[in-house]
């Protein structure tokens, strides 16, 4: 799990979650949710806008996994996701993914 808080936003930034669903495959999970824990507390730190992140275990699901970040902003988050794709940093998770990942983005109404 990895967490920083910051109450600094911009006036006119609008903080968002992004609820990401992983699906393992077969007997992969738990090396799953520790590459994507390591790849959160590596790089979600310095990620200009990540406000932090929380793994979970999808009950359902025996190979299921759900990440929930906060971020300053959708523009943050995405520059962040385009930054982390083109450098390979996904590359392994995709290799350990029996299907890709959805994400959803949300935020509070205004």
């Amino acid at each position: 799990m990895v967490r920083r808080w910051h109450r600094d936003l911009e006036e006119d930034q609008m903080p968002i979650k992004v609820i990401i669903e992983f699906q393992a495959k077969p007997g992969k999970r738990a090396e799953l949710r520790s590459l994507l824990g390591s790849i959160a507390a590596t790089h979600g730190p310095g990620a200009p806008g990540f406000l932090g992140s929380t793994m979970y275990e999808a009950l359902d699901s025996a190979g299921g996994l759900i990440e929930i970040a906060e971020w300053e902003s959708a523009e943050a988050q995405a520059a962040a996701v385009e930054k982390a794709t083109a450098t390979g940093i996904y590359a392994p998770v995709i290799e350990l993914a029996a299907a890709p990942f959805r994400a959803t983005r949300i935020s509070q109404p205004a």
